[in-house]
């Protein structure tokens, strides 16, 4: 068969060789392609990439921005919880002083008080005291003025005298007790 293809005058083609024809419409379409795809698609995805590149960084540096926000509040945060620690340490001390400066001075007026007291005791217990040695004299004396008639066997009626005498038996008894 392949003889009488040959003799009819036709050619015959090769199936691995294509014919010029195709190789020019193949060009001519690869160009075309070509230029359509460099002319319009390819800027359109530069494009793309370069609006995705742009979000990725400004994600990125929004991130770090508000990384760096975040650790400089983290700090004032620090540093207003140490402030306070500093503050209440502070106000406790001064509490602690407080309550000592009025723990003294309560003791002080305390000491006051009872020394005040205590002085007041020590002056009615004299008042009293000079109060009952008047009256003890008063009646030492009547006693004594009253054995002394009884001994003597007189009547010791005279004030005067007997005041005298009188005086004089206590000041010899306060010697006698002095000693």
């Amino acid at each position: 068969m392949y003889f009488l293809a040959a003799e009819g005058g036709e050619s015959t083609h090769n199936p691995i060789i294509p014919l010029w024809q195709e190789i020019v419409v193949g060009s001519v379409a690869f160009a075309v392609l070509c230029f359509v795809l460099m002319k319009f698609v390819f800027p359109r995805m530069e494009q793309t990439f370069q609006a995705r590149v742009d979000a990725i960084e400004g994600g990125i540096k929004r991130a770090e921005a508000a990384q760096a926000e975040a650790n400089q509040l983290l700090e004032q945060y620090r540093a207003q919880l140490a402030e306070a620690r500093t503050d209440a340490a502070k106000i406790r001390d001064d509490a602690r002083a407080d309550a000592e400066g009025i723990r003294q001075d309560i003791l002080g007026k305390a000491r006051e008080e009872s020394d005040r007291i205590i002085a007041a005791g020590k002056e009615q217990l004299a008042a009293e005291r000079a109060t009952i040695v008047r009256e003890l004299r008063a009646e030492v004396g009547t006693i004594a003025v009253d054995l002394a008639s009884k001994i003597v066997g007189e009547s010791l009626a005279d004030e005067a005298r007997r005041k005298g005498t009188v005086d004089r038996f206590l000041s010899n008894l306060e010697s006698t007790g002095a000693r």
